[in-house]
């Protein structure tokens, strides 16, 4: 017999086999498999919780907010209510008859009612005088001296704003003082002591 057929036959390994070493451990593949399992739950989990505070956080703004076109309405008749009673000076009320008195104290019952009610649903008023500008809750469209408010205040309120929860609803209308006018007048000084009589009186004569 020749050499080559003394020679043992080796099997060969077929390229699409993979060799027993090489394979992954059954449990480590099943391990594998949940953690990614696990990841995906984690994911979906957060992306629940995200969902249900959006949810939670959109209904409470449509409870605060829902209003807000019907309350920019009522304000024309608060204002309405307000510039009635500042048309009815406080010395025409005092010589107007019993039924103009009747009259001028419904509107002002009506315009107090109108304002609890408003406030109720967390919408309050502001635009003081006297309270420090502020972009956000003012518009200012003029600049006035003033001896009573600093600069930087505000010096007269032209329409009063409104807030709804956190937001503006409508800002103030203001004028903003530029401080003391130049011809303000001066301290005057203490008066003179008059002399008393006799006093000027030239002793030398």
């Amino acid at each position: 017999m020749s050499n080559e057929q003394d020679q043992p036959e080796t099997e060969e390994t077929p390229d699409n086999v993979t060799p027993v070493e090489e394979q992954l451990d059954p449990v480590l593949e099943l391990q594998n498999e949940l953690d990614a399992a696990k990841d995906r739950t984690l994911r979906l989990a957060a992306e629940l919780e995200n969902l249900r505070k959006r949810s939670k956080r959109d209904i409470a703004d449509a409870r605060r907010y829902g209003v807000t076109s019907f309350a920019e309405d009522m304000l024309n008749v608060a204002d309405n209510l307000s510039r009635a009673l500042d048309n009815v000076p406080a010395e025409a009320r005092e010589e107007a008859s019993q039924r103009m008195e009747q009259l001028v104290e419904g509107v002002d019952i009506t315009q107090k009612s109108l304002q609890a009610a408003l406030e109720r649903h967390g919408i309050k008023q502001i635009g003081g005088k006297g309270e420090k500008f502020d972009h956000n809750l003012h518009q200012a469209v003029a600049q006035i001296p003033s001896d009573e408010v600093a600069s930087g205040l505000v010096a007269e309120v032209i329409q009063n704003g409104y807030t709804i929860g956190d937001r503006t609803l409508r800002a103030a209308i203001v004028a903003v003082s530029t401080g003391a006018s130049a011809s303000a007048p001066a301290a005057t000084s203490e008066p003179e002591q008059k002399a008393e009589p006799g006093s000027t009186i030239d002793t030398k004569a």
